[in-house]
């Protein structure tokens, strides 16, 4: 190894964590302060600690509750495409009625005309 080129290690550096809780390790840095240790920690302990930062986990549960309370006001999916559908069957309808008023209009106009042809003199 090349000389002067590597940090310090410190074969017995401490570790305080948020807790209280402190250890030692092996690192390149005296001293370690850390937020959530083995001792402390949700996975470890089986214990729920949340740690909160600007009131994001607030903001998670007044999420999850407005999430469950339109959750059971929603319809789904089915009932939107059906309802869709049925509007589109209805202008569909109404389209075609249209269409059918025009050309029974028109051929009672073509029908008169017809009918009122000029005599020759």
């Amino acid at each position: 190894m090349k000389k002067d080129i590597h940090p310090t290690y410190y074969p017995d550096a401490k570790v305080t964590c948020a807790c209280g809780h402190i250890f030692t390790i092996g690192s390149t840095v005296k001293e370690i302060n850390v937020e959530i240790c083995s001792h402390c920690h949700p996975f470890y302990t089986g214990k729920e600690k949340l740690v909160d930062t600007a009131g994001r986990v607030d903001r998670f549960k007044k999420m999850q509750e407005l999430q469950k309370v339109t959750s059971k006001t929603r319809k789904g999916k089915a009932v939107k495409k059906q309802k869709s559908s049925e509007r589109k069957l209805a202008k569909e309808r109404a389209r075609v009625k249209e269409e059918i008023k025009d050309n029974t209009t028109s051929k009672t106009a073509v029908k008169t005309k017809k009918t009122k042809t000029p005599t020759k003199k």
